[in-house]
């Protein structure tokens, strides 16, 4: 009877995602909840996202999208259609049938994961867990993490047993906020579970709504899938970075470099210097790897160099900076510096670990006097002062000593910037092929 039981469950749960009355339960609505919350609305699912920052929650449910990648015209599509729906309380999941976890994973101040939200929600699901209910992890993490803690915890709570009596998975979010060509649904999808019955009812809710979904062996195999993508990234942009360093040492153009490189038809992937690296993803996940690494007697040496690199880069554009102050013989204590962008990538509203907040912070912490320009973020805190973005006007751009493009926005005219400023230090070789006057930029 029992063994009946479990069946008619996990059949009865891949016939309601089959034929779209599963109700969906997202946990989190930031950058990765809300786009999955507003796809599956859209999918046709009943969509319930629980969201414990309450303004948040009622600008859902007023249809006024806080995310970039979702316009308030379809957010408002999915709210009106009765599909989604925002709420605060956790007593939600008790009637959902598949719930998805999209929460954020931070790093402490020693660089070591903090799963506080993780588990936190964790402990809210196991404590309202019924059976035949899917839960899968999106937050990107290090490997165990669904097994060796949610796991756990779920079946300490709910006296449940996972792939008998509910079902636990990893999907890793692959979302790349402001990226119109890839979105959740064309974006390939890996799916991994410990248990043949998770796995499989997990890859049928994500073949609704996502055109190729990509099964492994196991939920830890997600895990590092994710990690290692983040990676890969972080340590080729430390290797450009690297190359930075080395061209300024030995008075070459890294971009003439890279852009020759670069036209190599095979063997090459182009990437970038920078000021850093920002956004979630680059700046935190490799450092969960390395820290799951440890636990194994592991070293992790090209991830630890890279993210050593990486870190340095703010105060190499300082450097920089204060050698173009000096050449036109402006101590940095005197000068007033225009930086140009705060978020961490062009055209978004997103300044989570921005490179181009750090750069200021160094250059306030030597007196000198910033202001900045971003569409973008209206105002931010720096150094423990609130600026408000200038408006990048002929005079405020002339006035500044030096202006520093930290990152690259389309809706700036950087010709226009060059003519105007007394001198410009690039960091995203946004200018370097602009008909302008190269002898007032210096490259990074």
């Amino acid at each position: 009877m029992e063994h009946s039981d479990q069946t008619n469950s996990f059949t009865h749960l891949q016939a309601c995602i089959i034929n779209r009355t599963a109700q969906v339960c997202v946990v989190g609505l930031g950058y990765v909840g809300l786009p999955f919350a507003v796809e599956k609305a859209k999918a046709g699912f009943n969509v319930i996202g629980i969201e414990q920052n309450p303004a948040r929650a009622e600008r859902v449910n007023q249809a006024d999208s806080y995310i970039d990648d979702v316009s308030s015209a379809e957010l408002q599509a999915a709210v009106n259609s009765g599909q989604l729906r925002a709420s605060t309380d956790f007593d939600n999941i008790q009637t959902a049938d598949v719930i998805v976890i999209c929460v954020p994973t931070p790093l402490t101040k020693n660089l070591t994961p903090d799963l506080s939200y993780v588990e936190k929600v964790t402990t809210e699901i196991a404590l309202r867990l019924q059976s035949g209910q899917l839960i899968a992890l999106e937050s990107t993490t290090y490997p165990g993490t669904t097994d060796e803690v949610m796991r756990p915890i779920l079946e300490k709570h709910s006296g449940l047993k996972q792939g008998t009596d509910f079902f636990l998975a990893h999907s890793p979010e692959r979302v790349d906020p402001g990226n119109q060509r890839y979105t959740t649904q064309n974006t390939n999808k890996v799916v991994g579970a410990s248990d043949p019955q998770s796995l499989e009812v997990a890859l049928c809710f994500y073949q609704q709504t996502i055109q190729h979904v990509v099964p492994v062996s196991s939920a830890k195999a997600a895990e590092l899938v994710k990690v290692f993508e983040n990676t890969f990234r972080a340590v080729n942009i430390a290797l450009v970075n690297e190359l930075a360093l080395l061209c300024d040492r030995i008075d070459l153009d890294v971009w003439e470099v890279l852009d020759a490189a670069n036209t190599k038809p095979f063997g090459i992937m182009p990437f970038y210097p920078g000021p850093g690296v920002g956004g979630h993803c680059i700046p935190i996940d490799p450092h969960y790897l390395e820290w799951k690494a440890k636990e194994v007697n592991f070293n992790t040496r090209f991830i630890a160099l890279a993210g050593e690199i990486n870190r340095r880069m703010p105060y190499f554009v300082r450097s920089k900076a204060f050698r173009v102050l000096n050449q036109l013989g402006i101590a940095p204590s005197k000068a007033q510096v225009l930086v140009l962008g705060a978020t961490y990538k062009k055209d978004l509203a997103d300044w989570r670990e921005s490179p181009a907040i750090e750069v200021m912070t160094v250059l306030m912490q030597d007196q000198v006097t910033l202001s900045y320009h971003d569409p973008y973020i209206p105002e931010i805190e720096v150094n423990g002062q609130t600026l408000t973005s200038v408006e990048l006007t002929p005079d405020n751009i002339a006035q500044a000593n030096l202006v520093v493009i930290a990152t690259d926005h389309s809706s700036v005219d950087y010709r226009q910037v060059v003519e105007q400023a007394q001198a410009v230090l690039d960091t995203r070789g946004i200018t370097r092929k602009l008909a302008c006057d190269q002898t007032k930029v210096t490259l990074l």
